[in-house]
């Protein structure tokens, strides 16, 4: 099932990536930026939803496309956090880790699927409450101006990315400790 809906949508969100970074080169008014680009993330963020539950509703899950659905999420995440790294909006530190941390989970993951052992770091709780911190944290940091005449969604922004750092390394540490009994096994 290499080109259903859900398949054709989760593309979009890779080819339409280059699109959120560009908006920051193509010399628009600083505010008229960071209102686009906001609005393309959120828009390529709903996708990631809406692609999961016509999957669902169409009965339309495959096994690329349950692959295909994380490395979006992770090259959106990954090409915002750079793009606030250079904006000076977010720390480096904060993407090393979040960044580092997929790499690693993603690794984790292959590994414990090439032994037989990937239902020992399944999706967890705690890594959806990290993605969603993550998805809130990020436009307001792209939008990085007042909202409602009172919300400063540059401070918010950067205490809830700063949050979603202390979650990535907790659900990390989560799928590690999860693994370690298999690791220990094969590593003998």
């Amino acid at each position: 099932m290499f080109l259903t809906l859900p398949t054709i949508l989760t593309w979009t969100r890779i080819v339409a990536i280059p699109l959120l970074v560009g908006v920051f080169y193509v010399g628009l008014e600083p505010r008229l930026q960071n209102l686009v680009a906001t609005v393309m993330f959120i828009a390529f963020a709903l996708t990631d939803w809406l692609d999961g539950y016509l999957a669902r509703r169409l009965n339309q899950t495959s096994a690329f496309g349950a692959f295909l659905d994380p490395v979006a999420d992770k090259f959106l995440v990954s090409a915002s956090l750079l793009v606030l790294v250079n904006l000076g909006r977010a720390d480096v530190f904060v993407a090393l880790i979040i960044i580092g941390r997929e790499i690693a989970i993603s690794a984790l993951r292959e590994w414990m699927a090439h032994i037989g052992a990937s239902r020992s770091v399944a999706v967890h709780m705690l890594g959806k409450v990290k993605t969603t911190v993550q998805m809130v944290a990020i436009p307001f940091l792209l939008f990085d101006g007042v909202l409602f005449g009172a919300l400063h969604t540059g401070t918010w922004g950067a205490w809830l990315i700063w949050i979603s750092a202390v979650l990535t390394v907790w659900s990390m540490v989560y799928y590690l400790r999860k693994a370690l009994p298999e690791i220990r096994k094969r590593v003998k």
